[in-house]
């Protein structure tokens, strides 16, 4: 079993940046796979990042491309940076490791 604990999230003015961690507990040492997901009310969860290397390089949802990285480090962790933050990005943000998925943690951008 997994366990996946997401932080970082919070309030932030348009133009900011936050920076989320997916923390894991249990055994991953079959789990390869990681991406960061994102819920906005009354809207389908969306993909926002998947990692494909370790430690840096991922593929980008359109809407974040530029603006979000996704990183990992050596203990687990998972990250996303997140700049320039605009209103449409306020959404509860999912961690995911294969099938496991973190409880989410919002992020609200307004002025």
């Amino acid at each position: 079993q997994v366990h996946l604990l997401e932080s970082g999230g919070g309030l932030v003015q348009p133009g900011g940046s936050l920076r989320l961690s997916c923390t894991a507990t249990g055994d991953l040492s079959r789990i390869y796979s990681a991406a960061w997901y994102r819920q906005a009310p009354g809207q389908q969860r969306e993909l926002v990042a998947v990692m494909t290397t370790f430690g840096g390089g991922g593929d980008y949802a359109d809407s974040v491309k530029g603006r979000f990285t996704i990183s990992g480090d050596n203990k687990g962790t998972i990250y996303l940076q997140m700049n320039r933050l605009k209103v449409e990005d306020t959404a509860v943000y999912y961690c995911k490791r294969a099938e496991y998925w973190g409880q989410g943690t919002q992020v609200t951008v307004s002025s």
